[in-house]
C-alpha cells in the first residue's frame, strides 16, 4: 500500500472501531437498562444459527449487522498490517472474546457466543474479500470481484445456516392421544363408541376421547409423561346443552395448577379449543373435570429433533 494512503486508512479504521465500540457498549439504550442486581450474563452455548433467509424483522437486521459490520476489519487490518489468515483470525477472536467479556462484566450487555460466531464470520468474509481484491495491485475489476465475493459468501452463510437449522431444529411431533400414555389412578376416559352431543347449539362429534365426571361430583385423570419438554396440550372444552349448565376444568402440571375454567349459566361461550404450551419439563399431568363439563379430543405434541 502507498504510504500516502496508509494514514487516512489508519484514521478511518480508528474511527470505525470507535463506532463499533459505541454500538457494543452504549447503543440500544444500554445505559438506561444498566442494572447490576441481575448479575452477569454469559451465554456459552449457541442458541441459533448466524443468519437465516432475509426477513423484514429487527431480529434479521440485527443478525445481518452482526456479520456485515465486521467485514471491514477483515479488509482494513490486513491492508495495514500484512498477516496470514490464521494469525489475523486468532487475534480477532481473542479481541472479540475480551470485548464480549467486558460487556458482561460492565452490565452493558452479555457475553454471547452467538455474537462471537457472527462477528468472526464477518471478519473472515472481509479477509477473503481482501485476498480477492486488495492483496496485490488494486484494479477496478478486482474491486468488483471483491464485492461479488462478499455477496456470494453472505449467501453461503445463509444457505449453511438454513441447512444447519433444518437439521438440528426441533419440530412439532404429531398429536398423540393423552390416554395412550401411562395412567396413574386407573381412571380412563371414553375412547370407543364416543357419543355425540351439542354445545351452544353446535353438534360435537369427538374423534379421540371424552373426559367427564360421569355423574360424579368430580373426576381426576393423572398421566405420566416422563419429563417431556416443550409439550403442547390440545383439547376442546364445553358444557353440553342437555343437563346442568355448570362445570369446571382444572389442569395440574407436576402438582401446580396451570389451567382453571369455570362455567355457569352466565358464562358459556360454547366449545372452546385449548392450545396450551408447557415449556418446562412435564412429568405428571392431572385433569380434573367436575359438574356437566366435558373435555374431548385430548392430546399433546412435543418438540423433537428429526432423529427422535
Amino acid at each position: 500500500m502507498e504510504v500516502k494512503l496508509r494514514k487516512p486508512l489508519f484514521v478511518g479504521a480508528i474511527l470505525y472501531t470507535l463506532l463499533i465500540l459505541y454500538f457494543m457498549f452504549f447503543a440500544f439504550s444500554r445505559l438506561d437498562h444498566w442494572n447490576s442486581d441481575y448479575g452477569y450474563t454469559f451465554i456459552l452455548v449457541p442458541e441459533g444459527v448466524p443468519l437465516r433467509f432475509p426477513k423484514l424483522t429487527f431480529s434479521w437486521v440485527y443478525n445481518f449487522g452482526n456479520i456485515a459490520a465486521f467485514i471491514p476489519f477483515g479488509v482494513v487490518i490486513p491492508l495495514l498490517y500484512r498477516s496470514s489468515f490464521g494469525k489475523f483470525i486468532s487475534l480477532f477472536v481473542l479481541t472479540i472474546l475480551v470485548l464480549e467479556t467486558m460487556q458482561a462484566l460492565t452490565h452493558l450487555g452479555s457475553f454471547d457466543v452467538n455474537d462471537v460466531i457472527s462477528n468472526t464470520l464477518g471478519a473472515a468474509i472481509g479477509f477473503i474479500a481482501y485476498k480477492v481484491g486488495f492483496s496485490s495491485k488494486i484494479s477496478y475489476k478486482k474491486l468488483i470481484a471483491s464485492a461479488v465475493s462478499i455477496g456470494i459468501l453472505l449467501v453461503g452463510v445463509i444457505v449453511i445456516s438454513e441447512t444447519i437449522n433444518y437439521v438440528v431444529a426441533k419440530r412439532e411431533s404429531p398429536i398423540q392421544a393423552l390416554h395412550e400414555v401411562k395412567e396413574m389412578n386407573g381412571t380412563m376416559p371414553m375412547t370407543e363408541n364416543l357419543p355425540s352431543f351439542t354445545v351452544a347449539g353446535k353438534k360435537i362429534e369427538p374423534k379421540m376421547n371424552v373426559y367427564n365426571s360421569e355423574g360424579d361430583k368430580s373426576k381426576s385423570y393423572t398421566y405420566i409423561l416422563g419429563n417431556k419438554k416443550d409439550v403442547t396440550f390440545y383439547s376442546y372444552f364445553g358444557i353440553p346443552d342437555k343437563g346442568d349448565s355448570k362445570g369446571e376444568l382444572t389442569i395440574l402440571v407436576d402438582g401446580n395448577q396451570r389451567v382453571h375454567y369455570q362455567y355457569n349459566e352466565q358464562y358459556n361461550n360454547g366449545a372452546e379449543p385449548l392450545d396450551i404450551p408447557f415449556y418446562d419439563k412435564v412429568n405428571e399431568i392431572t385433569i380434573i373435570v367436575s359438574g356437566n363439563a366435558k373435555l374431548w379430543d385430548v392430546g399433546f405434541s412435543e418438540m423433537k429433533h428429526w432423529w427422535e
